[in-house]
């Protein structure tokens, strides 16, 4: 049975990407026909779900800074939106009610407001596969959404321990102790070297996380996260992060699975469905309101708004919590479960267009921007003829080569604030900007940049960037990197004019430094 599952996950995702949609809209799709055709779950099912939820809120600590946990359009602002939109949420579904609609007739005051609640959260599995995707966990919208999303998951932690009664243990005030230990942490990540070690070492600390803080009374997956946070600072976090990608991107597709086996549709309750699945558009907007009252820029308010439009599956955790206590009948859980594969199909669909989206409406957006305290891209290109995208390991690099040649006529472009100030301390003129923010672009003169390299990995950034410099009106050349030679065919008929192949040029690289070892023994020695 094992084997009947992957290959319907596996056919269904692959359908799914044929047609330029995430992989993840046909796991969910795959969990529906399954349990539409009579399968019934194993509990292995659950297994790899729980170890892909707890992996990747492990992965999600290790790339977090708490600082920007305290930024205002961060704590305010999910704390702001959750609560306004509980009471607007209720009032809407009172309305409902009250006209008359079968499923919300039958609910009162404080069952409307649990599903309100219920439905106040977004989505942390949906959101981050999205912003890695698509490698923007470290952008500033990214940050944005994953801030939100945190605070979202202390309100889910404190809700469960309210409802359910149970309080934490007297022995959780011991966790503190896990502070200092961050240094024995991490002497053991610099010993694990880079094998097996690595990711198992990944795991040992993400699971040790979940069943420390479950001893003691606390949400398991909290403890995962908050271990992550603690070794985020190690050099070797990033090292860490990349090793468990594949583990933890292989096991939520059991999570994607089991949404489809909670519950099956009856017609009567289509038309709850589409309401609540409708209300998306509320709670998308409400959330852009928020962020421009609390004057976070134009772009982060458009694209993490756009990112946080859906439910969560903590909505389903919440809604069979009160199917349990009898406070919601059974249905409601096949309603929100619905509601939720709805609305991770709309955010993943939707968000493909963003960064497009964006460079379109932009005018529009700025009319509901705050006046912004500094501008958030200050320095001008002045001198620069060169500009290298995404200072990563590629993309330094490229700098330092190029800059031996053109000195400062080569500069670099990097949206992380902290790999900025690496770079600069290193003696690098590296600037701080997002490529694919129509307003980088937009304040800046580009007539004297004559070749734009964009060193990151992802496809779909590089069509981003490209579309963003057409529209600007660039003139000049566009290199870019692939990893594989479909990708390498795709950019060059997007319109980059010259796309390097990641490993072929690696080697090649690799093959012509090495000769120039032996280069005097040749001439001396001809074949």
């Amino acid at each position: 049975m094992d084997f009947i599952w992957i290959l319907i996950a596996f056919a269904c995702g692959f359908v799914a990407k044929q047609f330029k949609l995430p992989p993840l809209i046909g796991y969910l799709a795959a969990g529906f026909a399954l349990h539409f055709y009579g399968v019934q779950p194993h509990e292995s099912l659950q297994t790899l779900a729980h170890l892909g939820i707890t992996l990747m809120l492990f992965t999600i600590g290790l790339k977090i800074n708490v600082q920007s946990l305290l930024k205002a359009p961060v704590w305010a602002g999910s704390s702001i939106h959750m609560l306004v939109w509980v009471v607007l949420g209720t009032f809407i579904l009172k309305g409902f009610a009250m006209l008359g609609m079968s499923r919300f007739d039958e609910l009162d005051w404080p069952a409307l407001t649990l599903i309100a609640f219920a439905l106040s959260f977004s989505s942390t599995v949906c959101v981050v596969k999205l912003l890695e995707d698509k490698s923007e966990m470290k952008s500033r919208h990214g940050k944005l959404a994953v801030g939100i999303l945190v605070m979202q998951d202390i309100v889910a932690v404190v809700f469960l321990v309210l409802a359910t009664g149970e309080l934490p243990s007297p022995y959780a005030l011991g966790l503190v102790l896990l502070w200092p230990a961050r240094h024995l942490l991490g002497r053991f990540l610099n010993l694990s070297g880079h094998g097996e070690l690595l990711p198992l070492i990944g795991f040992f600390l993400a699971m040790g996380g979940y069943e420390l803080f479950s001893l003691v009374n606390l949400k398991g997956d909290l403890g995962a996260l908050v271990v992550g946070i603690l070794v985020s600072q190690h050099p070797k976090s990033v090292e860490l992060a990349k090793s468990l990608l594949s583990f933890k991107d292989l096991f939520l597709i059991g999570f994607f699975l089991s949404i489809g086996f909670t519950a099956l549709p009856t017609l009567d309750m289509l038309a709850p469905i589409a309401v609540v699945s409708l209300l998306l558009i509320v709670k998308g907007a409400l959330l852009f309101q928020v962020l421009a009252a609390l004057k976070a820029p134009g772009r982060n308010m458009f694209l993490g708004s756009m990112l946080l439009t859906n439910y969560s599956e903590f909505g389903l955790i919440v809604t069979a919590l009160c199917v349990q206590n009898g406070w919601l009948q059974k249905d409601w859980l096949v309603i929100i479960a619905l509601a939720v594969s709805v609305s991770f199909i709309f955010t993943s669909v939707f968000y493909e267009y963003a960064h497009t989206a964006y460079a379109y409406m932009r005018s529009f957006v700025k009319y509901f921007e705050r006046k912004q305290p500094t501008p958030i891209y200050q320095e001008q290109l002045k001198t620069a003829e060169v500009l290298v995208i995404g200072m990563g390991r590629v993309g330094r690099s490229a700098y330092d080569v190029l800059h031996k040649d053109l000195g400062e006529r080569v500069w670099g472009v990097e949206s992380d604030i902290d790999k900025v100030k690496r770079h600069r301390k290193d003696g690098r003129h590296v600037i701080l900007g997002d490529a694919e923010d129509a307003d980088f672009w937009e304040t800046r003169e580009l007539w004297h940049i004559k070749l734009v390299m964009l060193a990151m990995p992802a496809v779909t950034d590089i069509h981003d960037i490209t579309n963003q410099l057409k529209i600007s009106g660039y003139k000049g050349h566009i290199a870019a990197i692939a990893r594989y030679e479909d990708e390498r065919k795709q950019l060059v008929e997007f319109g980059v004019d010259n796309v390097f192949n990641y490993y072929v040029e690696a080697g090649t690289g690799f093959a012509e430094e090495s000769l120039a070892l032996i280069k005097d023994d040749l001439q001396k020695d001809p074949l």
